[in-house]
């Protein structure tokens, strides 16, 4: 009997579960995968409707204008001495609330910038005016 040479063709890669693989490599990784959310300004608002009268003492006005310089109580301060004056006045009346009123025409930069001055001075009562 005669016998025929094979030729031998090579091996084949199996395709045929590529597809289920990349599947799963897709999900393992979807899954794994974490996602930092930005937290912003961290800020507890009271309920819709709620009004309190508050002593003219207790409030520390804080005024931004459209140039980005602060009045604090009526005076001009730099932005970065906010956060000592404020500490002080915290000390003198614990019970200081910082109210705080920007320009429509101040950019938001100026306004995050006293914001975190105000939190580097601890200050945990800020009230958030409107603008006219």
């Amino acid at each position: 009997m005669a016998r025929k040479k094979r030729r031998f063709k090579g091996g084949e890669i199996p395709t045929s579960s590529m597809a289920d693989i990349a599947f799963l490599l897709l999900i393992f990784f979807l899954v794994t995968t974490t996602i930092d959310t930005d937290k912003g300004l961290g800020i507890v608002l009271p309920a819709e409707g709620q009004e309190l009268e508050i002593k003219k003492q207790n409030i520390l006005n804080c005024l931004i204008n459209s140039s980005g310089d602060v009045l604090l109580g009526g005076e001009p301060v730099a932005v970065k001495d906010i956060a000592r004056i404020v500490k002080k006045r915290l000390q003198e009346n614990p019970r200081l609330i910082i109210s705080v009123k920007a320009h429509e025409k101040s950019q938001y930069k100026s306004y995050v910038k006293v914001i975190d001055q105000l939190k580097q001075a601890n200050a945990t009562r800020i009230s958030i005016a409107e603008t006219d």
